[in-house]
């Protein structure tokens, strides 16, 4: 889409030289209507514009377009602006990510009624425009329902591009049926952004990657390891070693391992019950080696450290982990620092609630940025990809 002023949308193209014509879109609902195509001579670059008619006197003057009986115009030509707006969870990541984006979050207006009910409001217009909404949707379940009720503000307030940008989708790990009689929380909270009015999905490092496949609108599915990678380079470790801290992790220290050019090591566990670990090994050399664990979360942190103690134990160098979000729910600050885990390196996708020595945040507030400038402007996000 070539983006101007309506004024100085002629001046526009005659610097930037193109050809004005009348999109197919329009063809395709009047059969009897055959696109209007008028050459230019000033380059071959070709530009989409949608004007409205008043302007084609104009545009004919200055290219000096051959008469043309009785055109038909399209759509007006409009200017969208992009406005990011926060949810209460995730304000800290919002404000960084405006910032690099280059300006400053919307206008909002939360309200908790005395019951505890939330409600949001936009204190600007946003007619016509694209609407970026940032919020995590950790527990609790208010910070769902409040991005379920900025997305539907925004659809009454007649945006024209709703993106829930979901740094950490909540529920990702209720993937399958894994035993009878079971929800599937990931599809079922698809289903509610389409149907509060999503027309888009960014978010990062989705616990399994098939869950893109339970919408119906396009998702950008990041991944952190854009951020991870350089900085477990610059740590310059010898004999580095990839681990995975369960079997489902396989394919992302794989990945990782690759593009390090590293080996790997996959740990086996069996649990008692859920966040609960009843024995764990090891498949691969870790004797001499710097491990480097790999997951898309950490929780409680049990898996981690049971991982880490395992791995010293048999040899190795030193252990560290890298996990795109810190949930750190129940002891997982306490399993943490009692651990032998050298360093945690996770991401700012969820807040931390307390410091900790063992654990350093990298931003991704520049990436999702880049990112969605990308998005508006309709360009390839495929080169924020490493791995």
């Amino acid at each position: 889409m070539f983006e101007t002023s309506l004024p100085a949308l002629p001046q526009a193209l005659a610097s930037a030289g193109g050809r004005v014509y009348h999109p197919d879109s329009y063809r395709d609902r009047h059969p009897g209507i055959n696109s209007i195509t008028s050459p230019c001579n000033r380059g071959a670059k070709l530009i989409d514009v949608f004007c409205f008619p008043k302007y084609w006197l104009k545009i004919h003057q200055v290219f000096g377009f051959k008469t043309i009986k009785n055109p038909i115009f399209a759509l007006p030509f409009m200017e969208t602006q992009v406005k990011l707006f926060s949810g209460i969870a995730t304000e800290g990541l919002a404000e960084k990510i405006a910032k690099s984006y280059g300006t400053a979050l919307g206008k909002l207006m939360h309200y908790r009624f005395s019951d505890g009910e939330l409600q949001a409001s936009y204190e600007e217009s946003i007619r016509g425009h694209s609407v970026f909404i940032i919020q995590s949707t950790m527990p609790p379940a208010d910070n769902l329902m409040e991005l379920l009720l900025l997305i539907d503000a925004a659809k009454r307030a007649s945006a024209r591009h709703i993106v829930a940008v979901i740094p950490y989708f909540g529920y990702a790990r209720q993937d399958r049926k894994d035993q009878p009689r079971v929800a599937i929380g990931a599809k079922l909270v698809a289903d509610m952004l389409a149907v509060a009015g999503a027309t888009r999905v960014m978010t990062m490092d989705l616990h399994a990657d098939q869950i893109q496949g339970f919408f119906n609108v396009p998702v950008d599915h990041l991944y952190a390891s854009t951020i991870f990678l350089p900085y477990i380079k610059q740590l310059n470790l010898p004999n580095l070693t990839m681990a995975a801290p369960d079997m489902g992790g396989s394919k992302r220290a794989n990945a990782y391992a690759k593009h390090l050019n590293a080996d790997m090591v996959i740990c086996y566990k069996q649990r008692a019950k859920a966040n609960v670990i009843e024995s764990m090994t090891a498949i691969g050399e870790i004797e001499g080696r710097n491990i480097v664990l790999v997951d898309d979360l950490v929780d409680t942190g049990g898996t981690l450290c049971k991982a880490a103690g395992m791995m010293m134990d048999r040899g190795a160098l030193s252990v560290r982990a890298v996990c795109t979000h810190p949930v750190l729910s129940g002891k997982a600050y306490e399993n943490i620092e009692n651990s032998k885990l050298s360093e945690l390196i996770v991401t700012d996708t969820i807040p931390l609630k307390q410091e900790s020595s063992k654990i350093k945040v990298l931003s991704v507030s520049d990436l999702f940025a880049k990112v969605i400038n990308s998005v508006h402007n309709y360009e390839s996000i495929s080169s924020n990809f490493i791995v």
